[in-house]
Protein backbone atom coordinates (compact mmCIF):
# COMPACT_ATOMS: atom_id res chain seq x y z
CA UNK A 1 0.00 0.00 0.00
CA UNK A 2 1.30 2.99 -0.56
CA UNK A 3 0.26 6.62 1.07
CA UNK A 4 0.84 9.56 2.42
CA UNK A 5 2.38 9.77 6.04
CA UNK A 6 1.72 11.47 9.30
CA UNK A 7 3.73 12.32 12.39
CA UNK A 8 2.61 8.63 13.97
CA UNK A 9 4.79 6.85 11.14
CA UNK A 10 8.48 7.96 12.06
CA UNK A 11 9.08 4.98 14.23
CA UNK A 12 7.97 3.48 10.86
CA UNK A 13 10.56 6.00 8.95
CA UNK A 14 13.03 5.41 11.46
CA UNK A 15 13.21 1.93 10.88
CA UNK A 16 13.39 1.97 6.57
CA UNK A 17 15.46 5.17 6.87
CA UNK A 18 18.22 2.36 8.43
CA UNK A 19 17.73 -0.06 6.44
CA UNK A 20 17.20 1.71 3.15
CA UNK A 21 20.90 3.33 3.53
CA UNK A 22 22.57 0.58 5.09
CA UNK A 23 24.81 0.28 2.32
CA UNK A 24 24.91 3.47 1.44
CA UNK A 25 28.10 4.82 -0.62
CA UNK A 26 28.51 6.93 2.63
CA UNK A 27 28.29 5.77 6.60
CA UNK A 28 24.59 6.73 7.35
CA UNK A 29 23.04 5.52 10.70
CA UNK A 30 21.87 8.19 12.28
CA UNK A 31 20.07 7.57 15.79
CA UNK A 32 15.86 7.65 16.11
CA UNK A 33 16.92 11.53 17.04
CA UNK A 34 19.52 12.46 15.04
CA UNK A 35 17.05 11.72 11.86
CA UNK A 36 14.55 13.36 13.63
CA UNK A 37 16.66 16.61 13.71
CA UNK A 38 18.07 16.01 10.37
CA UNK A 39 14.38 15.74 9.21
CA UNK A 40 13.21 19.07 11.17
CA UNK A 41 16.49 21.46 9.51
CA UNK A 42 15.12 20.25 6.18
CA UNK A 43 11.34 20.87 7.07
CA UNK A 44 10.33 17.78 6.76
CA UNK A 45 6.26 17.64 6.76
CA UNK A 46 5.30 14.20 6.75
CA UNK A 47 1.81 14.90 5.06
CA UNK A 48 3.71 16.05 2.02
CA UNK A 49 5.75 12.86 2.05
CA UNK A 50 5.00 9.33 0.78
CA UNK A 51 5.65 5.67 2.03
CA UNK A 52 5.24 2.10 0.67
CA UNK A 53 3.84 -0.05 3.38
CA UNK A 54 3.97 -3.83 3.26
CA UNK A 55 1.46 -4.44 6.30
CA UNK A 56 2.67 -2.75 9.00
CA UNK A 57 6.59 -2.65 7.80
CA UNK A 58 7.57 0.45 5.80
CA UNK A 59 9.72 -0.90 2.41
CA UNK A 60 10.11 2.32 0.50
CA UNK A 61 9.66 6.39 1.87
CA UNK A 62 10.35 9.88 0.23
CA UNK A 63 10.82 12.12 2.94
CA UNK A 64 9.58 15.95 1.68
CA UNK A 65 10.42 19.11 2.97
CA UNK A 66 8.83 22.97 2.69
CA UNK A 67 10.18 25.79 1.55
CA UNK A 68 8.97 28.64 -0.11
CA UNK A 69 7.32 27.88 -3.43
CA UNK A 70 9.43 24.36 -3.05
CA UNK A 71 9.60 21.19 -2.06
CA UNK A 72 12.77 19.37 -0.78
CA UNK A 73 13.34 15.15 -1.01
CA UNK A 74 14.93 14.98 2.45
CA UNK A 75 15.46 11.46 1.26
CA UNK A 76 14.48 8.76 -0.58
CA UNK A 77 14.65 5.29 -0.41
CA UNK A 78 14.12 1.28 -1.10
CA UNK A 79 14.61 -1.36 1.81
CA UNK A 80 17.29 -3.81 0.20
CA UNK A 81 15.06 -6.90 0.01
CA UNK A 82 12.46 -4.78 -2.46
CA UNK A 83 14.63 -2.85 -4.87
CA UNK A 84 14.58 -2.65 -8.75
CA UNK A 85 10.73 -3.04 -8.48
CA UNK A 86 10.12 0.40 -9.38
CA UNK A 87 8.95 1.85 -5.77
CA UNK A 88 11.09 4.82 -5.49
CA UNK A 89 9.70 6.19 -8.55
CA UNK A 90 6.39 6.10 -7.42
CA UNK A 91 6.90 7.49 -4.42
CA UNK A 92 8.48 10.40 -6.15
CA UNK A 93 5.98 10.50 -8.58
CA UNK A 94 3.39 10.84 -6.21
CA UNK A 95 5.62 13.35 -4.11
CA UNK A 96 5.45 15.43 -6.73
CA UNK A 97 1.41 15.72 -7.07
CA UNK A 98 1.17 16.29 -3.05
CA UNK A 99 3.94 18.84 -3.45
CA UNK A 100 2.09 20.48 -6.57
CA UNK A 101 -1.14 20.47 -4.11
CA UNK A 102 1.03 22.54 -1.51
CA UNK A 103 1.51 25.31 -3.79
CA UNK A 104 5.14 24.45 -4.87
CA UNK A 105 6.29 25.10 -8.22
CA UNK A 106 9.74 23.36 -7.94
CA UNK A 107 11.39 19.90 -6.52
CA UNK A 108 14.60 19.88 -5.30
CA UNK A 109 17.20 17.23 -4.56
CA UNK A 110 20.66 16.46 -3.62
CA UNK A 111 22.54 13.15 -5.06
CA UNK A 112 25.92 11.75 -4.55
CA UNK A 113 27.42 12.21 -8.35
CA UNK A 114 28.86 8.52 -7.73
CA UNK A 115 25.42 7.15 -7.38
CA UNK A 116 24.52 6.61 -11.44
CA UNK A 117 21.33 4.61 -10.70
CA UNK A 118 19.57 7.37 -8.26
CA UNK A 119 20.72 10.00 -11.13
CA UNK A 120 19.29 7.68 -13.74
CA UNK A 121 15.63 7.45 -11.99
CA UNK A 122 15.94 11.13 -11.41
CA UNK A 123 16.59 12.13 -14.67
CA UNK A 124 13.88 10.01 -15.91
CA UNK A 125 11.65 11.79 -13.53
CA UNK A 126 12.57 15.58 -15.07
CA UNK A 127 15.24 16.63 -12.71
CA UNK A 128 18.16 18.04 -14.71
CA UNK A 129 21.71 19.15 -12.78
CA UNK A 130 21.48 22.85 -11.37
CA UNK A 131 25.16 22.81 -10.25
CA UNK A 132 28.13 20.41 -8.40
CA UNK A 133 28.47 20.46 -4.45
CA UNK A 134 31.32 19.61 -2.36
CA UNK A 135 31.66 18.65 0.52
CA UNK A 136 34.66 19.12 3.31
CA UNK A 137 36.31 18.14 6.56
CA UNK A 138 37.96 20.57 8.12
CA UNK A 139 40.23 19.00 11.82
CA UNK A 140 40.91 22.60 13.31
CA UNK A 141 43.98 23.95 14.44
CA UNK A 142 45.47 26.57 16.47
CA UNK A 143 43.75 30.03 16.64
CA UNK A 144 45.08 33.38 17.55
CA UNK A 145 41.89 34.71 18.05
CA UNK A 146 38.76 34.68 19.81
CA UNK A 147 35.43 35.24 18.35
CA UNK A 148 32.72 36.37 20.68
CA UNK A 149 29.24 35.54 19.68
CA UNK A 150 27.91 37.36 16.43
CA UNK A 151 25.16 38.44 14.18
CA UNK A 152 24.95 36.76 10.51
CA UNK A 153 26.06 38.92 8.13
CA UNK A 154 23.64 40.33 5.03
CA UNK A 155 22.74 37.93 2.26
CA UNK A 156 24.94 40.49 0.13
CA UNK A 157 28.04 39.72 1.59
CA UNK A 158 27.77 35.81 0.78
CA UNK A 159 29.26 34.50 -2.70
CA UNK A 160 27.31 31.56 -3.50
CA UNK A 161 23.67 30.54 -2.25
CA UNK A 162 23.41 27.98 0.32
CA UNK A 163 22.24 24.34 0.01
CA UNK A 164 18.93 23.48 1.23
CA UNK A 165 20.04 22.34 4.70
CA UNK A 166 22.55 25.31 5.35
CA UNK A 167 19.76 27.82 4.53
CA UNK A 168 18.79 30.45 7.00
CA UNK A 169 15.53 28.55 7.10
CA UNK A 170 16.90 25.90 7.87
CA UNK A 171 19.07 26.96 11.00
CA UNK A 172 15.97 28.26 12.20
CA UNK A 173 14.43 25.34 12.31
CA UNK A 174 17.16 23.55 14.41
CA UNK A 175 16.28 22.16 17.56
CA UNK A 176 19.78 21.59 18.29
CA UNK A 177 22.33 23.85 20.08
CA UNK A 178 23.99 26.11 17.48
CA UNK A 179 26.59 28.74 17.71
CA UNK A 180 27.59 31.95 15.91
CA UNK A 181 30.41 33.51 16.47
CA UNK A 182 32.42 36.14 14.32
CA UNK A 183 32.39 39.98 14.74
CA UNK A 184 31.29 43.40 12.09
CA UNK A 185 33.59 41.12 9.44
CA UNK A 186 32.86 37.82 9.57
CA UNK A 187 30.70 34.82 11.07
CA UNK A 188 30.40 31.27 11.45
CA UNK A 189 27.22 29.30 12.39
CA UNK A 190 28.34 25.67 13.86
CA UNK A 191 26.33 22.96 15.37
CA UNK A 192 28.87 21.48 18.02
CA UNK A 193 26.45 18.43 18.54
CA UNK A 194 27.84 16.41 14.94
CA UNK A 195 30.48 19.40 13.49
CA UNK A 196 28.08 21.18 10.91
CA UNK A 197 29.28 24.46 9.84
CA UNK A 198 26.19 25.43 7.95
CA UNK A 199 27.44 29.03 7.28
CA UNK A 200 30.39 30.86 7.15
CA UNK A 201 31.33 33.98 5.63
CA UNK A 202 33.68 37.29 5.35
CA UNK A 203 33.20 40.78 3.98
CA UNK A 204 34.86 41.13 1.05
CA UNK A 205 36.94 44.38 2.15
CA UNK A 206 38.10 42.05 5.15
CA UNK A 207 39.45 39.30 3.30
CA UNK A 208 42.78 37.84 2.85
CA UNK A 209 43.97 39.14 6.49
CA UNK A 210 43.72 35.80 7.93
CA UNK A 211 40.41 36.73 9.88
CA UNK A 212 38.70 33.64 7.85
CA UNK A 213 41.43 31.02 9.01
CA UNK A 214 41.09 31.96 12.42
CA UNK A 215 37.69 31.58 12.34
CA UNK A 216 37.34 28.60 11.19
CA UNK A 217 39.64 27.44 13.42
CA UNK A 218 37.64 28.39 16.59
CA UNK A 219 34.42 27.29 14.62
CA UNK A 220 36.29 23.58 14.92
CA UNK A 221 37.31 24.25 18.62
CA UNK A 222 33.64 25.22 19.63
CA UNK A 223 32.56 22.22 17.98
CA UNK A 224 35.38 20.06 19.70
CA UNK A 225 35.56 17.77 16.69
CA UNK A 226 36.21 18.09 12.83
CA UNK A 227 33.80 20.12 10.88
CA UNK A 228 31.86 18.83 8.20
CA UNK A 229 31.62 21.45 5.39
CA UNK A 230 28.36 20.02 3.71
CA UNK A 231 27.12 21.14 0.10
CA UNK A 232 29.57 24.23 -1.12
CA UNK A 233 28.85 25.18 -4.16
CA UNK A 234 32.28 24.58 -6.52
CA UNK A 235 31.58 27.04 -8.85
CA UNK A 236 33.58 29.06 -6.12
CA UNK A 237 36.76 29.68 -6.61
CA UNK A 238 37.65 31.41 -3.61
CA UNK A 239 36.49 29.32 -1.31
CA UNK A 240 37.37 26.01 -2.71
CA UNK A 241 40.99 27.62 -2.89
CA UNK A 242 40.60 29.01 0.98
CA UNK A 243 40.01 25.21 2.37
CA UNK A 244 42.69 23.71 0.36
CA UNK A 245 44.94 25.96 1.50
CA UNK A 246 43.82 25.21 5.14
CA UNK A 247 44.39 21.64 4.29
CA UNK A 248 40.84 20.82 4.20
CA UNK A 249 39.85 17.35 2.92
CA UNK A 250 37.77 16.63 0.54
CA UNK A 251 35.25 14.32 0.80
CA UNK A 252 32.28 13.37 -1.40
CA UNK A 253 30.50 15.72 -4.26
CA UNK A 254 27.17 15.42 -4.75
CA UNK A 255 24.67 17.20 -7.94
CA UNK A 256 21.72 19.72 -6.62
CA UNK A 257 18.99 18.56 -9.20
CA UNK A 258 15.78 20.83 -10.21
CA UNK A 259 12.85 19.76 -11.07
CA UNK A 260 9.60 22.46 -12.37
CA UNK A 261 6.31 20.69 -10.83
Amino acid sequence: MIRTLTAEDFDAVYAAFVEAFSDYVVKLRPSREQLLEMLTRRGWVPEASVGVFEGERMIAFTLNGLGEASGYDSGTGVVLSHRRSGLARQTMERSSVLLRERGCTRYVLEVIDSNAKAIELYRGLGFKEKRGLQCWAFDGGPSEAKYDSASPLPETEWDVEPAWQNSTASVRRAKDTYTVIGDSDAYAIVFPSNGDLAQFAVRREARRRGIGTQLLRQAAAVAGKPLRIMNIDERAEGIKHFFHALGAKRTVRQLEMVRNI
